[in-house]
């Protein structure tokens, strides 16, 4: 209709490639005209990059984040007969990778207050059987990690980070990645850093580790036609290492951006109705991948949301244990992930959001609190 406001779009993605155009077209000619499209300078470069960025020694590209998170648990030895501490509320991939391995995933509830989970909540999922804790910073919020890692080391149990929402996100100072033996990193389109097609990486300190790794991603060989074991083909291709390398250039001004508008959504909609705004643990520092209230009129926020052209989206609409491969993993009660996933909206955040469409946001959830 005339004179009808334009969209709020929930994340602007061609906005994102209007902005680095020059560079990502550059960088297409030049993979093009190399004649290498698997492996070669472009993805040693990014790797070396990545790795330096998230404060670790090696980083491994591969063909996305799920992959990455089962190759470092099957590096790190887990498999049948083991379980692996998720979080009951997440993107279904952290369990997938459990099962990937065949090793049996354990629910943890999220903190009180919270999206994530924490030391008191993993505490008790730990059994025998436990061979690794999958810490998720989820929404871009870092995961308390210091008594997750010292409740690892007194039983004796691995941490691997899932921290595909959490590209520059740091835990008094130090970046989400860094901290568990291995993490998984996703370049999902969608995300702060991310690819143009399905891509990821994992990152480890050890080299032993990092050896089994770079085997695994490639039919179990490091060199063409030398087969120490078994692998699976999940390469990051040359074209997404450097268009990946012109973002992560770009990513800290982007992230910088994202959080402007978290700030000024906190401060804007503290007190709103029910609304609750997403708390900031001391010593961390988000990357803002999401930007998730809650309120008890989650659904009706969302319609009036919708009447004014605003996109939002919810991340994620039931704990993992409520779908059906996983259901023998669920309680019968109502448990804080279902009460949680009842209540949480997604409203509209990215480096590309203008400051006049975020505050279109504010005014129309004031004005339906109003």
């Amino acid at each position: 209709m005339s004179g009808m406001p334009s969209p709020v779009p929930f994340l602007d993605l061609k906005a994102a490639l209007a902005e680095i155009r020059p560079e990502i077209d550059a960088a297409y000619a030049r993979v093009m005209d190399s004649g290498r499209y698997i492996a070669g300078p472009e993805v040693d470069a990014f790797e070396a990059a990545f790795a330096d960025f998230v404060g670790v020694r090696h980083a491994l590209g591969v063909g996305n984040g799920l992959d990455a998170l089962a190759i470092a648990l099957e590096a790190i030895g887990v498999g049948p007969g083991d379980e692996v501490v998720v979080p009951a509320h997440t993107f279904i991939a952290t369990w997938l990778a459990v099962s990937m391995v065949g090793a049996t995933p354990v629910a943890a509830e999220p903190a009180d207050g919270r999206y994530n989970l924490s030391a008191e909540t993993v505490e008790p999922c730990l059994s025998p059987r436990t061979r690794a804790i999958m810490p998720v910073h989820l929404y871009g919020e870092p995961v308390e990690m210091e008594p997750i890692m010292a409740l690892a080391e007194a039983r004796g149990v691995a941490v691997v980070e899932d921290a595909a929402q959490a590209h520059g996100a740091l835990r008094n100072g130090r970046p989400c990645g860094s901290f568990g033996v291995a993490a998984g990193f996703s370049f999902y389109p969608g995300k702060n850093l991310g690819a143009f097609g399905d891509a990821g990486a994992v990152v480890a300190d050890d080299p032993g580790l990092v050896d089994r790794m770079r085997r695994l991603r490639n039919y179990g060989s490091v060199a063409r036609y030398e087969h120490e074991t078994t692998g699976r083909n999940s390469r990051l291709d040359p074209l997404q290492a450097a268009f990946l390398s012109v973002r992560l250039a770009r990513l800290a001004e982007w992230n910088a951006r994202r959080a402007r508008i978290a700030a000024l959504y906190g401060e804007a909609l503290d007190g709103v109705g029910d609304l609750l705004t997403p708390a900031v643990l001391p010593g961390n520092e988000p990357v803002w991948h999401l930007y998730v209230v809650r309120t008890g009129r989650r659904d009706a926020l969302a319609d009036h949301l919708a009447m004014a052209g605003i996109d939002t989206l919810i991340h994620y609409p039931k704990p993992v244990y409520r779908f059906d491969p996983y259901a023998a993993h669920g309680p019968g009660n109502a448990t804080p992930a279902d009460r949680l996933t009842a209540e949480i909206l997604s409203l509209p955040i990215g480096p590309h959001l203008t400051d006049d469409d975020a505050q279109r946001v504010v005014d129309a959830v004031k004005s339906f609190f109003a």
